[in-house]
């Protein structure tokens, strides 16, 4: 293909990408490729173009066009795509491409192969992202639903659990006893009779009047003393 073929593949390039292709030079052109790429519900990115700028030698078709690959200027950074670090992949990703078509006209097939391995290349990153996020999440439900199941039960864990038990049994049993018995100590010492004085101890005390003093002291006269009498 001499350079009046070279120029019919750009002119149908140029009705196929009436706004995507900008010449460079009378053999050299860049073409732009927004890449159709569909963001997950907490990412919001720009799809990312890539810049694809061709350049025919002289024996072109015969040989392989020249391939640079760019990111437009002053463009966001895509957090799955990398210009600087994909280019070397995204390139060789088109040499099957190029082998397979040597001897006809080959760019609108590269374009086509270079935006679908880019696409590609972002879904399969998001998806290892997504992945991740499935994990941790599944590990998060894991550890919720823990709580809820508990220990499991072995013959060890039950043994262990209903020596435990008995023990918390005994001590609120122990503390019951002692309650009940400080209670029956409190009531008997309550239902004690109040002490009895004699008179001489009331009139001692003043809590007597005289006629209680003289009721005291007859009760106290021995009955032989009751019977003597006292003569002038």
């Amino acid at each position: 293909m001499g350079r009046e073929e070279q120029a019919e593949e750009k002119e149908t390039l140029q009705s196929i990408f009436p706004d995507e292709l900008t010449d460079v030079s009378e053999n050299t052109y860049r073409i732009s490729i927004l890449l159709d790429v569909t963001s997950h519900d907490d990412e919001d990115f720009e799809p990312p173009t890539l810049i694809l700028q061709v350049t025919y030698p002289e024996d072109y078709p015969d040989v392989a066009p020249r391939l640079e690959l760019s990111a437009p200027p002053n463009a966001p950074k895509h957090p799955h795509l990398d210009i600087q670090e994909d280019r070397e992949r995204l390139l060789e990703s088109l040499e099957p491409t190029i082998e397979e078509n040597l001897g006809i006209a080959m760019v609108f097939s590269l374009v086509d192969t270079l935006k679908e391995g880019a696409e590609l290349l972002i879904s399969e990153r998001q998806a290892a992202v997504q992945a991740l996020k499935d994990i941790e999440a599944a590990k998060a439900d894991e550890e919720e639903n823990r709580k809820f199941q508990g220990t499991r039960v072995t013959r060890e864990t039950f043994l262990e659990w209903r020596e435990k038990f008995r023990a918390e049994m005994k001590e609120i049993e122990d503390r019951r006893q002692e309650e009940r018995e400080a209670e029956e100590k409190k009531k008997k010492g309550s239902s004690k009779e109040p002490k009895k004085f004699t008179g001489r101890q009331l009139w001692e005390k003043g809590m007597a009047g005289k006629g209680d003093y003289e009721d005291d002291m007859e009760d106290s006269i021995p009955e032989k003393l009751e019977k003597v009498e006292l003569t002038a």
